[in-house]
């Protein structure tokens, strides 16, 4: 049957086109709602036309989620940056097929955080044409401009991601030591052996719904993070070494349910972000099913 032919076609393209949706959107469920609205489109388009199905689809699932980004922003109250993007958790040391496609290119949760910064438009030609090399002249239709314009958009947001995002240390294994350290250090109170595994600058930034009410969600400087390491270090006990977006990171897990996930940026052996996730109800959403059994 045609339909049972275009769905296989489809199949093809959903790891590709999940990766797109994840990058634009950062939230793991609103990129599967964005790959389901691009087959539903599909399955209600004469497809016979279409010469190069992988083409279209990008475009299509681009076109939704710009739709999506735009809602996002006119419904948003809190400042930009307040919600953090989703995590992407796996076990340590190993490397899960489906979230390999899902992270190709480096997708850290320090880069997902500046994406969420720039405008919709800005976001959908930065992801499209540096990540998966779409050309402007397929860019600029998409966000309504010509194809010197969507360059254009495309040069500012990688302008700002170059400024801001931290590119981690490729040596996973360098990098598990230091997050060790950190959790060593925290647990032991030892503030100069925090002092000495955080940057100058380090930042920890905790999803606000996480945070109780009245406290900082972001927190900057070398002492003030260790000081707050030492005041949870009841986390460690329960922290378990995961992946988080490739790399080193840590799952807290009390009574058999996480309560706190932690990515960490480590660059020239120091850490230098620390993303906090631990709202109960987005801890709930994420698939934490390759964990089992840990």
């Amino acid at each position: 049957m045609e339909a049972d032919w275009l769905a296989e076609r489809f199949e093809g393209h959903r790891d590709h086109l999940r990766a797109v949706s994840y990058r634009m959107l950062g939230s793991l469920s609103e990129a599967d709602d964005a790959v389901q609205e691009a087959w539903l489109r599909l399955s209600r388009a004469d497809a016979s036309g279409v010469d190069n199905l992988g083409g279209w689809l990008t475009t299509t699932v681009a076109r939704v989620c710009l739709d999506m980004l735009r809602a996002r922003r006119s419904r948003r109250e809190e400042p930009l940056d307040a919600r953090l993007p989703d995590p992407v958790v796996g076990r340590d040391g190993q490397v899960d097929p489906e979230q390999q496609a899902l992270l190709a290119e480096g997708v850290g949760l320090a880069l997902l955080v500046v994406l969420e910064t720039l405008a919709p438009a800005e976001r959908l030609a930065f992801v499209l044409h540096d990540m998966f090399a779409v050309p402007f002249d397929q860019i600029g239709p998409i966000v309504g401009r010509s194809p010197a314009a969507a360059r254009q958009l495309a040069s500012r947001a990688r302008r700002r991601v170059q400024g801001a995002a931290a590119v981690p240390d490729a040596d996973l294994a360098r990098q598990r030591e230091v997050v060790d350290a950190f959790l060593t250090a925290a647990r032991d109170g030892d503030f100069d052996a925090l002092l000495a595994v955080l940057d100058p600058d380090v930042v920890v930034r905790a999803d606000p719904g996480g945070v109780p009410a009245g406290a900082p969600r972001e927190v900057r400087g070398a002492a003030a993070v260790a000081r707050q390491a030492i005041s949870f270090a009841r986390v460690a006990p329960f922290a378990r070494p995961v992946l988080v977006n490739g790399t080193a990171g840590i799952l807290a897990v009390r009574g058999g349910r996480p309560f706190a996930v932690l990515g960490f940026t480590v660059r020239r052996g120091r850490i230098v972000e620390v993303l906090v996730l631990s709202d109960p109800a987005r801890l709930r959403q994420l698939d934490l099913s390759v964990l089992d059994g840990r």
